[in-house]
């Protein structure tokens, strides 16, 4: 956000001028100017290793309560169009396949994502994009978890609404085609170094309503400069436990999410 200077209030006197003994005021110098903000560059590549004592996505367990490594990589251009990829272990597909009577290999979600970010209006942007959830090893299952989604974001200040939509069979479900998901999210800062976040959704599963369900998440990010960030947050849903318990474990189960993460 951008300072605007205070006034600078300066008087004095310049001495007696003549023999009337008339003071003036000194004239105040003018405020030097504010410095020029750097030119955004044309390219630039970011990346992020994190460690999660467990991977969940949109509220639901992809690692069946165990701990995840993840890595992003990303490329942006001056214009908003950008790229990027994410990569992390997974459990799930194993656990499916064993309750299944079969076995799998699939141990890794690999996505795939880009779009074009821009501001509409004043302090309002627009993010629309494809992402692609890719899990190698994975064609054992059918219909496959391979999953394609279109989005729409729109950012205000520290609020973003976002809507995502499937174009085909959604992870793995099948008849699913045309499944949506709605997010706010929020990230306020609360002083310094600390960023509360939080997240309201709602997954639909077209033609699979009972899979339906929805999710919020309450948690804080602490910075400690120099690209590390530690934090957790505490993640609920209302996803029907039946429906999603696997060898035990209800994969929408409310519980403590913490991680810790560099980026560079």
């Amino acid at each position: 956000m951008q300072k605007v200077p205070k006034a600078l209030l300066l008087a004095g006197f310049s001495g007696l001028l003549g023999y009337q003994g008339v003071a003036f005021a000194q004239t105040p110098p003018a405020p030097a100017p504010a410095p020029a903000p750097e030119p955004t560059p044309e390219h630039s590549f970011t990346g992020k290793v994190a460690l999660y004592s467990e991977y969940e996505y949109r509220g639901i367990s992809q690692t069946s309560e165990k701990p995840a490594g993840q890595l992003n990589l990303d490329y942006a251009h001056s214009s908003g169009f950008y790229i990027g990829t994410f990569v992390s272990n997974i459990k799930w597909l194993k656990d499916a396949a064993e309750v299944s009577g079969f076995t799998t290999s699939a141990n890794i979600e690999w996505d795939i994502y880009g779009g074009y970010k821009f501001e509409v209006v004043k302090d309002w942007t627009l993010d629309i994009g494809y992402l692609r959830y890719e899990y190698p090893s994975s064609s054992e299952f059918n219909p496959k978890p391979n999953t394609d989604e279109v989005y729409a974001g729109v950012t205000y200040g520290p609020a973003t609404l976002k809507y995502s939509y499937s174009i085909n069979n959604t992870f793995g479900v099948p008849n699913s085609k045309g499944s949506d998901y709605i997010e706010l999210a929020i990230n306020y800062p609360l002083m310094d170094k600390v960023t509360l976040n939080a997240i309201l959704g709602h997954q639909n599963f077209k033609n699979n309503s009972a899979l339906s369900y929805t999710v919020y998440k309450l948690g804080a990010t602490y910075d400690f400069g120099n690209g590390f960030n530690v934090g957790a947050y505490y993640k609920g849903t209302d996803a029907e436990e039946a429906l999603y318990t696997y060898k035990g474990k209800d994969w929408g189960k409310d519980r403590l999410v913490a991680f810790v993460s560099y980026s560079f």
